[in-house]
């Protein structure tokens, strides 16, 4: 369909307590030769807060036809400060007449092809509710169907039960929920002190992988749920025992480049920003680079980064967004300031890059061995140094530090991201893509991979 009318590309960045509009025009290339660099005011064209719309803290997001769905989090009691729940949210306390005791089993939908959308914000309540509430949730779409997984809840709670089912799916054919088997890790199953909290997870083919934390042994332990057969497997308690390569695992937040089936762009544990080449067979090694044209301006300013997103916006273009905070040495900010570092970049493979068309196939990264996952491993104790010679060439299109005023109080935490092409006036078809969520509307092929 022919798009007409003016588009505006937009960013929608969700955090545990608002959903916030970025103006991607707005954002510029800019250099910084000292470590006292300037950081400017993110372009934010509208932002709504939830706590204040009396909608729950710390919803689970997903996209699918063009529409925005927020599910779960955790309604603050009312007249719980603004700047005490988002902060101190242990101390806010719940409201016992919303949900359930507080945890929400709603679900909400933002149109983005409705007119003036992402500038009125206009977040409703669906008409169907989960089968139980589910704070904090963990949410991924796969092969068509929305899995929905209860987190570790924001608000301390005196039994550190969850309501069950913790585990559910989504069916949008039949606008249906359905429970599923209880994962292992949660409350109901370890009694007293033995209580886990849900760390990272990944999502890789039919399989979703679960850090969990056992605040008991204060170990962590891999999980394993097969949309298939549907089981939960303990994999054990080394990143080395899960059967993937190594930047698919929990540890790891990252998207493959649209226009390549083989070319995976990631942040690293150690918040640095790489690419791996995924071999087509199972004998040849993972080829990594580093990506210093992304992240170079972040790591030489010594920001500390909180837990960033990777966000596809079109076939070569990505994006990268990592929330930071300021040491006690910067001049112009003041310590313990919370910014955020955004790059957008083009990526292109140089010519004598190999091209394997099945390098996403799902058998792939189920016949690959221990070795594969132990040599990835080796690549990245120290931050991923290339083995071979670079196989991307990468143009940045924009960076820079942004301040977070429109955030107010609110930790510089990123919840999940998407870019949407929003035309304002005219027909539209919008594209969207996102980050922390689904990874895509509809799975492109039959594999497809999310991290968050």
């Amino acid at each position: 369909m022919a798009v007409e009318g003016k588009s505006k590309p937009v960013l929608l960045v969700a955090t545990p307590q608002r959903l916030i509009a970025i103006d991607m025009s707005k954002l510029k290339i800019n250099h910084y030769e000292s470590p006292d660099f300037d950081v400017l005011p993110l372009p934010v064209f509208n932002m709504l807060n939830l706590a204040e719309k009396d909608f729950p803290f710390g919803m689970g997001c997903f996209v699918r036809d063009s529409k925005l769905y927020m599910v779960g989090g955790e309604k603050p009691q009312p007249g719980a400060s603004p700047q005490l729940y988002p902060r101190q949210p242990r101390r806010a306390g719940h409201d016992q007449l919303f949900g359930d005791k507080g945890l929400s089993p709603y679900v909400y939908v933002l149109d983005l092809t409705a007119l003036d959308s992402t500038t009125d914000l206009d977040l409703r309540k669906h008409h169907t509710s989960m089968l139980a509430a589910k704070p904090i949730p963990i949410v991924e779409e796969i092969e068509g169907k929305i899995y929905v997984l209860s987190g570790t809840p924001w608000q301390a709670q005196a039994e550190r039960v969850l309501p069950v089912p913790t585990f559910e799916v989504y069916d949008p054919s039949i606008e249906q929920w359905k429970s599923l088997p209880e994962p292992p890790f949660h409350a109901e199953h370890w009694p007293g002190s033995q209580i886990f909290d849900v760390i990272h997870h990944s999502v890789v083919g039919t399989t979703l992988y679960v850090l969990a934390a056992n605040d008991h042994d204060n170990r962590d332990y891999y999980y394993s749920y097969n949309v298939n057969d549907g089981n939960w497997t303990l994999l054990g308690k080394s990143v080395d025992e899960l059967p993937v390569p190594y930047p698919f695992t929990p540890l790891f937040v990252g998207k493959f480049v649209p226009a390549y089936s083989d070319i995976f762009i990631y942040i690293s544990h150690t918040s640095r920003v790489c690419a791996a080449m995924i071999p087509s067979n199972d004998k040849s090694p993972t080829r990594y680079q580093r990506l210093d044209e992304v992240d170079g301006d972040l790591e030489n300013r010594d920001v500390p980064s909180i837990k960033g997103v990777v966000v596809e916006l079109g076939e070569h273009e990505m994006c990268i967004m990592q929330p930071g905070i300021t040491d006690s040495e910067h001049d112009k900010l003041g310590p313990c300031c919370s910014i955020l570092y955004i790059t957008t970049f083009k990526v292109e493979k140089l010519r004598h890059s190999s091209s394997p068309a099945q390098a996403r196939g799902l058998k792939l990264l189920e016949t690959a061995d221990a070795s594969d996952v132990s040599q990835t491993s080796s690549h990245h104790d120290n931050d991923v140094q290339d083995i071979r010679a670079p196989f991307l060439s990468i143009t940045c299109l924009s960076k820079g530090f942004y301040d977070l005023d429109a955030w107010g109080p609110e930790a510089p935490h990123i919840c999940s991201a998407f870019f949407h092409q929003f035309v304002q006036a005219g027909v539209r078809s919008p594209l969207l893509r996102g980050s922390g969520g689904c990874s895509w509307s509809e799975p492109k092929e039959a594999f497809y991979l999310s991290l968050s």
